[in-house]
């Protein structure tokens, strides 16, 4: 069988790997891009675009049944599931098309489809083809982790992609997993009309972020009515008739929760195992995560790995910044690295949670001295206006040299205001170089700027 030789193959079509098989292209670099299922990766599919157009349905519908207090009426409310599920299909499949489309239009690239597997260093099997290259980009990304639970296998069970597929509103939703997917759709499932209870093993929610945070994010929820088991150290699962018993504690006489639906949110797994990847020489860490070096390099020649597979991010802007830093590296003789990156994410409920940086709790293990400013979301008048008040917006500054160090926004527009931060903090500049700006009146981004002049040590 004869080995068909390129200058470059990427393998998964996500985020990163599109990008980069584009610069290739571009650089003249004759390209192969190896897909085995659907253009656009997790995203596209079963991430980013297919849940954040349902939280858009899911916040009309909940504005909606707030007539009465904007001061109009739309008479009984009925949410047509299959209709929010079709039009959340229209999106992503529009999405994905661009992606293939993309692909299959750049010069000296060729799309293959199917499963690649590592033969030998440098080369892939795809089916019957063997394919070789001297760089070799891996952006396989990951799946859900399914947990090893008492009684998993006994009953039928949700994840993040067959939930996706729900063509009528659950009627007792019960998330496992008390962290950002699993928010996410405890609360577009309540406002589409479903009873919703999340049951997390940890005492509280979101356990990384800030005790005040994770208070402050199940106080917005558990006003729309979601239900929360925490603490729950027995979760295990069961029939019960027609439904699913959850069980939350251990002993007898344990509490658990009847549903009609049970959702499993809690962890990812990388998509290495079926790779080959022994046969190329290219390690991974206990998890499955392929080791890569600053610059997404792995311990293999001319083997890189981005995205969500490298472990060392797990969303979809830290995959296109992989690529950035690949393409920088390789073509720019630019000596980008992952330590450049400021971490920052949002939590996608309604009202938002934008994160970036440090969080308070780390901040203080650091041992710098510490400004702290926090100021609760009724004092943004655009937020007062649109009847939108929950949350709060806190930073936290370096005292000595004035950086800031990292801040939480939660709270209406919480994830787009918080950037405003996060390019000084890129920028490597002082504090004051916000606090001293004159923002637009009324927005929610001119509260920041108040919020840095009301700085206080942090005992």
């Amino acid at each position: 069988m004869s080995t068909e030789t390129f200058d470059a193959i990427v393998v998964g079509a996500g985020q990163a790997g599109p990008a980069i098989a584009a610069r290739c292209s571009r650089e003249g670099l004759r390209t192969a891009i190896i897909e085995r299922h659907l253009f656009g990766g997790t995203c596209v599919n079963t991430g980013c675009i297919p849940t954040k157009t349902l939280v858009a349905s899911a916040r009309a519908i909940a504005l909606a049944r707030r007539g009465d207090e904007f001061g109009f009426r739309t008479g009984p409310l009925a949410v047509d599931m299959a209709r929010v599920m079709a039009r959340k299909d229209a999106i992503v499949q529009q999405s994905r098309g661009n992606v293939e489309k993309w692909m299959r239009g750049l010069e000296r690239t060729e799309v293959v489809v199917g499963h690649a597997r590592f033969s030998a260093p440098g080369t892939l099997q795809v089916g019957a083809r063997t394919l070789a290259a001297p760089k070799i980009f891996l952006n396989v990304g990951a799946r859900a982790q399914r947990p090893a639970l008492a009684g998993i296998d006994d009953v039928p069970t949700l994840n993040n992609v067959s939930i996706l597929e729900l063509k009528e509103i659950p009627e007792h939703l019960v998330m496992v997993g008390g962290s950002y997917i699993g928010l996410e759709f405890a609360q577009v499932m309540r406002r589409l009309g479903a009873q919703v209870t999340v049951v997390e093993r940890s005492p509280r929610l979101l356990p990384r972020e800030d005790d005040d945070v994770s208070d402050g994010v199940r106080a917005i929820l558990e006003a729309e009515g979601i239900r929360f088991e925490l603490g729950a150290e027995c979760i295990a699962l069961s029939r019960d008739g027609a439904r699913i018993r959850v069980g939350a504690a251990c002993g007898d006489g344990a509490r658990s929760v009847a549903a009609s639906h049970v959702l499993l949110a809690v962890g990812r797994r990388p998509n290495t195992a079926d790779l080959g990847l022994a046969e190329a020489g290219v390690r991974t860490d206990e998890r499955g995560f392929i080791a890569v070096d600053e610059q997404c390099r792995t311990s293999a020649d001319g083997v890189w790995a981005v995205g969500e597979c490298n472990g060392r991010g797990a969303f979809t802007h830290t995959a296109y910044n992989d690529h950035e830093i690949v393409v920088a590296n390789l073509f720019d003789h630019d000596a980008r690295r992952i330590a450049d990156r400021i971490p920052c994410y949002a939590l996608f409920i309604d009202p938002a949670l934008g994160r970036v940086g440090l969080t308070e709790t780390e901040a203080r293990q650091s041992g710098r001295k510490l400004l702290r400013g926090k100021m609760a979301m009724q004092r943004v008048g655009r937020a007062r206006e649109a009847g939108e008040t929950q949350g709060f917006m806190k930073v936290i500054v370096d005292a000595d040299s004035q950086r800031l160090l990292g801040a939480a926004i939660l709270g209406m527009s919480g994830d787009e205001v918080v950037h405003g931060l996060l390019d000084v903090m890129a920028a490597d500049r002082p504090y004051t170089t916000i606090s001293r700006a004159v923002h637009i009146h009324p927005t929610v981004s001119e509260l920041v700027p108040t919020l840095l002049q009301q700085l206080e040590p942090i005992a």
